[in-house]
């Protein structure tokens, strides 16, 4: 047998085989696929596939507007304690928060049924649990304002500014990817902030809400069912992508529920006084009923609006060949979660979980016990199931550049490329 012969140089030449495997080995894991795990470019070619399905939606948390001025849960509760700090003392010794972190949508049911029964038992403690609840409705509000000037002057967003340019390129992105043809995606948020519809005016695209009107907008469930078309287009081209839904699941802060118990919604710049008045101490109220609702409220008039927008939700996740990017979101919504989670009874759902909480480990995500719903979506090793980890790589604007680029429909060019196929008796041009 032939012996190998030496090498004079210092280092072992490396053939095409081992620096395949080489740089295989070398290639961060970001995400896990089930129990498979997904590289750089093994989860950007994914999310180029997902966005290919028949219907797309994104879910996106407080922790998508962070960018533009905004607050993840935790650090809005580290505000208030700051801030608040006699407010926080009312609600530690009356048993409603401890000095963990807590659900703040619990808190504040919890807080308006104790108000609700000292006022019926005439208690001393309801003058300083009213105050707290204010305190704690102000700091909710000053966290969803994002970006006072928009408010104050909303053409500047026509500029598209660089804090709101990450929401612009994700509108655009998977507009963009929708064939001729394809529904319009959906924008799902638990969140009260304008980050979306800033963005969708900055890029010159039609928001589709729920609301129908000019002068009197009010709140219309079948707005849903409708779309845009072209009407000057030819072929399919007529039934682009104009639009995208947007489903606000908790309220808006330019939502206002009306005299005679109707949902309206509202300019940011014609609500901006009331909102600044509230959150600066010098007004109890803003007409916040769409965002802090009473119970007598719900009932009337808030429960049908954000009962509908859950239906909706709900209905568009069963749907054939659907996918869910979920980003910013802790999965503290007890409600939210068991809507996912019992989605993935639909065999054709994809969901992508951006989760700057999980830690990429060699066995898969690993996240604390505090978000028990995250741990047992990971435990289910679901194929269906993408968990995109670490912070800053899951982080939103991270997600926006995972994102594929919009392909480009050109119905001309498709014609002639088909000419030339026909001329050349049908080979590929």
């Amino acid at each position: 047998m032939a012996k190998k012969k030496a090498s004079n140089l210092p280092f072992e030449p490396v053939s095409e085989d081992n620096e395949f495997k080489g740089a295989a080995s070398q290639k961060k894991i970001v995400a896990f696929r089930g129990d498979s795990k997904l590289d750089e470019e093994a989860l950007r070619a994914h999310l180029a596939a997902v966005l290919r399905l028949e219907h797309i939606g994104v879910l996106l948390g407080a922790g998508a507007s962070v960018g533009m001025g905004g607050m993840t849960i935790q650090t809005l509760w580290e505000k208030f304690t700051t801030e608040f700090e006699d407010s926080f003392e009312t609600l530690k010794d009356h048993g409603f928060v401890d000095g963990k972190t807590p659900n703040l949508e619990q808190v504040m049911d919890d807080l308006q049924i104790a108000i609700l029964d000292a006022a019926r038992r005439d208690a001393d403690e309801k003058e300083d649990l009213v105050a707290a609840q204010l305190d704690l409705r102000r700091t909710v509000v000053a966290a969803s304002l994002l970006q006072q000037d928009y408010w104050e002057d909303p053409l500047k967003v026509r500029d598209i500014p660089t804090k709101l340019q990450d929401h612009c390129q994700l509108l655009q992105k998977i507009r963009g990817a929708r064939q001729p043809g394809q529904a319009a995606p959906w924008i799902f948020t638990p969140n009260y902030d304008l980050a979306i519809e800033w963005a969708a005016e900055a890029v010159g695209l039609e928001v589709m809400n729920g609301f129908r009107g000019l002068h009197n907008r009010t709140f219309s469930p079948h707005a849903f069912d409708l779309g845009l078309r072209n009407t000057l287009a030819r072929g399919e081209a007529r039934f682009g992508c104009y639009e995208v839904y947007l489903a606000k699941l908790h309220g808006s802060l330019t939502w206002i529920a009306s005299n005679d118990d109707c949902v309206v919604e509202k300019s940011g710049e014609a609500l901006w006084q009331k909102i600044r008045e509230f959150r600066d101490g010098s007004e109890d109220d803003f007409g916040q009923e769409m965002v802090f609702p009473s119970a007598a409220k719900y009932m009337q008039t808030v429960g049908f609006v954000l009962g509908e927008l859950f239906r909706r939700f709900t209905e568009f996740l069963n749907r054939p060949q659907t996918a869910l990017i979920v980003n910013g979101y802790s999965f503290c919504d007890d409600h939210l979660n068991r809507i996912i989670l019992s989605a993935l009874q639909n065999p054709t759902l994809s969901l992508v979980v951006y989760a700057p909480v999980a830690d990429i480990g060699e066995d898969g995500p690993e996240v604390s016990d505090e978000y028990k719903s995250l741990q047992r979506l990971i435990a289910l090793k679901s194929p269906q199931v993408t968990i995109v980890g670490g912070c800053p790589r899951a982080c939103f604007n991270n997600l926006v550049v995972d994102l594929p680029d919009p392909a480009i429909f050109d119905e001309r060019s498709a014609e002639i490329a088909k000419m030339i196929r026909e001329m050349k008796g049908g080979t590929n041009a």
